[in-house]
C-alpha cells in the first residue's frame, strides 16, 4: 500500500491522485496548466485528461503486467524504458521536456548524456559545534535513530519475506545482522557527505520480482548506481510516470503476504491492519511500525490482565487461535555469528550447519526422530553441535 500510494502521486508516480481540501485525497490526472493557481488542485473538467497518465498506465502498467505474465526477463525495465523513450522527444503531448524554462533546463542537462561534477567539499557537514542546541540536538538524534531503525526493519523484513528468505523457525533471515551493520555504516558515511539517510529502500521489491534474491543482486545494483553517477543526465530524465505503475505492480505482488495474517483473532489482526494502513496514510514506514507494535502490546496486555484477574473465566473469542509468541528465541537473543565469536571460533562468520544457533538440547530433540540409517556418532547432539 505504501509503494502504491507513491506510484499514484504526482511527485514520484503517474499523478492519478493528489491531496485535497474537502477530502484527504482525490482523483487528479490533470495537465500542469489546468491546476488552480490558488488551491493547487486539479480542475474538475480536466481530470484524467493528462496524456502522460495514460502512457504510464498502458505502456508502463498493463504492458509490463503482460510481459511478466509470460515470464519475459526484464519486463519491468522494458516498461520503464518504453515510456521514457516515448517521453523524451520534444514537441509532443507527453514530453518530459516542455518548451518552458524548466523544460529547457532539463533538456540541456539531458543532452550532455555523460557528465561528472567534482565534489568540492568532501565532508559537507558545515557545523561541527552543536553545544548551543543542547537537548534539541539530542531529541533530533533520538528521533532520527528510531525512525531509521523502524524504516530499515520494516524494509528488510518485508523484502526478505517477499523474496521467500525468511526462516519460519526463527522468523529471521540469513545475514540480518550484517544487513543492519551495512545500513548503519551507510547512514554514518552519508551524513558526513551531507546526504539524506542512506538506508535500505523498499523499491528493492522491483528487483526481487525480477528474480534477484542474493547478495550478488545488491552488488550489481550498487555498481549500477555508481555507473549512473556518470550518466546522470539520462537517468535523471526518466519521468515519474514511467516508474509509477511499476511501484503499483510491486505493491500488488507484495500484498499476497496479507493472507498469512491471523485474521481470526483480533489481537493479531487489528495491529497488522493498522501497520498496513498507517504506512501509506502517514507516508512513513516508521509510523506504521509504531502503530502496529504499540497496538499489539496494548491490546494483548489488556487481554492478559483481564484473563488473569478473572481467573481464566473471561477469555476473548478465538483466543485459542492466537499466533504463538515467545521471548525464548532459538539460539538466544544474540545473533549466531556473535555466539560463535564468544565461543572462541576464529572464523565466526562461517555458519557451522543448518543447526547453527540451536541449543544442544534442541538438537537432541530434533535428531531423535531422524532415520535409523545415521550412525550413533552422527546422532549425538555434541557431534552435530
Amino acid at each position: 500500500m505504501y509503494l502504491t500510494i507513491i506510484g499514484l502521486t504526482y511527485s514520484a508516480g503517474i499523478g492519478l491522485i493528489q491531496g485535497a481540501t474537502s477530502t484527504p485525497v482525490e482523483l487528479a490526472g490533470c495537465e500542469q496548466q489546468y491546476f488552480d493557481e490558488i488551491t493547487g488542485l486539479c480542475d474538475k473538467s480536466h481530470k484524467m485528461r493528462n496524456p502522460t497518465l495514460w502512457i504510464g498506465i498502458f505502456c508502463g502498467g498493463f504492458l509490463t503486467v503482460l510481459l511478466m505474465m509470460y515470464r519475459v526477463k526484464g519486463a519491468i525495465i522494458a516498461g520503464i524504458l518504453l515510456v521514457s523513450i516515448i517521453s523524451w522527444p520534444r514537441g509532443t503531448a507527453v514530453t518530459f521536456f516542455p518548451h518552458d524554462t524548466l523544460g529547457d533546463s532539463k533538456f540541456e542537462f539531458f543532452k550532455q548524456v555523460v557528465a561528472f561534477r567534482p565534489i568540492k567539499n568532501i565532508l559537507n557537514v558545515q557545523r561541527w559545534d552543536i553545544s548551543e542546541y543542547g537537548g534539541q540536538f539530542g531529541l533530533a538524534f533520538i528521533t532520527f535513530l528510531y525512525v531509521d531503525i523502524l524504516d530499515a526493519t520494516g524494509t528488510l523484513y518485508s523484502m526478505a519475506r517477499f523474496a521467500g528468505l525468511m526462516d519460519e523457525r526463527t522468523q529471521d533471515f540469513e545475514g540480518s545482522s550484517i544487513a543492519y551493520m551495512v545500513d548503519a555504516f551507510g547512514i554514518s558515511i552519508g551524513s558526513l557527505f551531507g546526504s539524506p539517510p542512506v538506508t535500505a529502500y523498499i523499491e528493492s521489491g522491483a528487483g526481487i520480482s525480477e528474480g534477484g534474491k542474493t547478495g550478488l543482486t545488491a552488488m550489481t545494483t550498487g555498481v549500477c548506481f555508481f555507473i549512473a553517477i556518470f550518466f546522470a543526465p539520462i537517468f535523471a530524465s526518466i519521468p515519474p510516470w514511467a516508474t509509477g505503475c511499476t511501484l503499483v505492480i510491486v505493491g500488488s505482488l507484495m500484498a499476497q503476504s496479507a493472507k498469512d495474517i491471523n485474521w481470526k483473532y483480533m489481537g493479531d489482526a487489528i495491529p497488522a491492519f493498522l501497520t498496513i494502513a498507517i504506512m501509506p496514510f502517514t507516508y512513513s514506514i516508521a509510523y506504521g511500525m509504531i502503530a502496529g507494535i504499540m497496538s499489539y502490546i496494548l491490546i494483548n496486555l489488556l487481554v492478559f490482565i483481564v484473563e488473569k484477574a478473572s481467573g481464566g473465566r473471561l477469555v476473548p473469542t478465538n483466543k485459542d487461535s492466537k499466533d504463538p509468541w515467545t521471548w525464548r528465541i532459538p539460539g538466544g537473543f544474540l545473533p549466531p555469528w556473535l555466539n560463535r565469536l564468544l565461543a572462541g571460533k576464529k572464523n565466526f562468520w562461517v555458519e557451522d550447519d543448518e543447526m547453527d544457533g540451536v541449543g544442544v538440547g534442541e538438537v537432541a530433540e530434533r535428531t531423535s526422530g531422524q532415520s535409523d540409517d545415521l550412525t550413533d556418532a552422527e546422532k549425538r547432539p555434541e557431534k552435530i553441535a
